[in-house]
Order: structure tokens, then C-alpha cells, then sequence
């Protein structure tokens, strides 16, 4: 495959390692800064960037290969710098399957990272409650998930297995790294907002459209906790690819699960929930990243 895009893959596009390449030497020729750490911020999240030191920013639209952001609270910039000691890079925005980019370029900014040379993930999102003990403002820790597109047969590893990355058939059973799972739990303890904070699953749906009743019903009698658009593309990408992941959810809103129900979900509100919560949000990443230790799998 030496062309630069192979033209279907079942539905799907697929990238090829030097789109990644380039990709990746093209921002290792712009900044000092060798990221240790990355972090993809959710729906009105981007504010984890404004806590990084000796800033390196880089708009979307500038990089080789990068696709372009054009939700309503995602920047779309790609912020390089200094966090807590460690160096980090910071995606002010993601990218959907529902605004028509193909899964390759949903997670294709996963693969530079870890060309880059990162090693941690770290995934955020805005989600809908549908758990009864979550409520909108709470941020869920990520234990697992349920990658509906991914069960469709919309998997970002779809096409020929790129074995410079990872495996053919990657293990999911521990996704997400419990070390820093249980580290987060106890910086949440510790800075006081443990009665906000708890454990959950994550399922991805496709959206852009809200769930419907019956859908809600499903996911929740299934043990679903939380519902977005976003993420599991993402740390499937991340697994295959060795890096260790740590997922986490703003509780945005609660999902109606009752024909009763008058309440109606929007983004506006979503992105009002995520601007009242970023302070509490970023305490808890920031001192997270403080306190791992990026070379293995334990907390320092």
C-alpha cells in the first residue's frame, strides 16, 4: 500500500503509516516539546489546554492531515506544553463520525501520539446520565465501554492491520488502565469532591441525534451508566497501538428514559454543565498527570 489513501475499506477510508508519519515529523519540526502525556478534550472541556505551560498551539487547519473540528465548543487547536512537570500535548477539540469524517480520520490523531512518543491517553467527554446516581455535574471515571458502532462492524481497525502499530486482534478486556483509575478515585477523596465522582461505563453511539426513549431503555437495562457521541474509537485506537488510557465523563445532562419525561437534552446545555464543572475537572486531571509515572504502568 504505498499510495497515501487506500479508496474504501468497506464503507471506511484508510490511512496508511506514512500519513501518520508525516503527520508527526511535521509537528516534531515546530516544537521542542516531546509529549509524555495526551489529552483529548470533550464538549466545552478545551479549557485542560489553558493549564499548560510554555504553550506551543497549533490550529487544526494548519497541521498535514489533520481533519478540522466543527462542533460548537471544540477550539480546534492542538496545545503543546508543560503540565505539572510533565510535558503534554492537548486536543482542543476531537473529531466525529457524525460530521463525515471516516473512522480513520476520527482517531487518526491517536497514531501521532504515540509517534510522538506519548504514552498515556487521556480521553474526556460531555455524556448524558443514565444511571439514577448520577446526576448532571458528577464526572464518571471510565471502567469500560460499549462501542455500538464497533459492534455495527464501524471499527477504526477495519482494513489491512497495520503491525508497526499493534496486533491483528487487540484484548479490550482491560481498556482502561485500573492503576490510574484507582489513583483518580483518591486525588478526588483528597481534593474533596469525592461525593461527585464515581465509576461507570461509557457507551458511544454515533449521533448526532440525542437517543430516543426506547434506546435509553436498552443501553440502561444493558449496564450502561453514560451515553455520548465520542471515545471509543479512540482508546480502540490507543489499545492497539500500546498506549495506556484513562477515560473520564462530564455528566451533562440526564437522559430521558420515560415517555413522561417533558425534559428536552440540547448542546447549549451541555456545554453550560461543562463550563460550571471545568474548574473541578481540571484540578483533578492536572494532579493526575502530576502524580503518574509515565514510563509504566504505576502511580508515583
Amino acid at each position: 500500500m504505498s499510495k497515501s489513501w487506500v479508496s474504501l475499506w468497506g464503507s471506511e477510508q484508510v490511512c496508511v503509516h506514512d500519513d501518520y508519519q508525516k503527520t508527526a515529523d511535521w509537528l516534531l519540526s515546530q516544537t521542542k516539546h516531546r509529549p509524555q502525556v495526551a489529552i483529548i478534550c470533550g464538549s466545552g472541556l478545551g479549557m485542560l489546554a489553558d493549564a499548560l505551560k510554555c504553550q506551543d498551539a497549533f490550529h487544526y487547519t494548519d497541521i498535514p492531515g489533520f481533519p478540522q473540528s466543527t462542533v460548537q465548543g471544540h477550539a480546534g487547536r492542538l496545545v503543546f506544553g508543560e503540565l505539572k512537570g510533565k510535558t503534554c500535548v492537548c486536543m482542543q477539540g476531537r473529531f466525529h463520525m457524525y460530521e463525515g469524517h471516516s473512522l480513520c480520520k476520527t482517531t487518526f490523531p491517536v497514531r501521532v501520539f504515540k509517534l510522538l512518543g506519548v504514552e498515556t491517553l487521556i480521553v474526556t467527554n460531555a455524556a448524558g446520565s443514565l444511571a439514577d446516581g448520577l446526576k448532571p455535574g458528577d464526572i464518571m471515571i471510565i471502567k469500560d465501554h460499549v462501542n455500538f458502532p464497533g459492534l455495527g462492524g464501524f471499527n477504526p481497525l477495519n482494513g489491512p492491520n497495520d503491525d508497526k502499530f499493534g496486533p491483528r486482534f487487540p484484548a479490550m478486556s482491560a481498556c482502561y488502565n485500573p492503576g490510574l483509575r484507582c489513583l483518580a478515585m483518591d486525588i478526588a477523596k483528597q481534593q474533596g469532591v469525592a461525593e461527585l465522582v464515581q465509576e461507570g461505563v461509557y457507551a458511544a453511539v454515533g449521533g448526532p441525534n440525542f437517543e430516543t426513549i426506547a434506546e435509553a431503555k436498552l443501553m440502561h437495562r444493558l449496564g450502561v451508566d453514560a451515553v455520548g457521541m465520542s471515545t471509543a474509537p479512540e482508546v480502540v485506537v490507543a489499545v492497539h497501538c500500546g498506549l495506556r488510557v484513562f477515560g473520564i465523563s462530564l455528566i451533562t445532562n440526564k437522559v430521558v428514559k420515560s415517555y413522561e419525561d417533558r425534559e428536552c437534552v440540547n448542546h447549549e446545555g451541555v456545554l453550560e454543565v461543562s463550563k460550571l464543572r471545568s474548574h473541578t475537572l481540571q484540578q483533578l486531571v492536572s494532579e493526575l498527570v502530576s502524580r503518574m509515572d509515565v514510563n509504566n504502568n504505576t502511580a508515583v
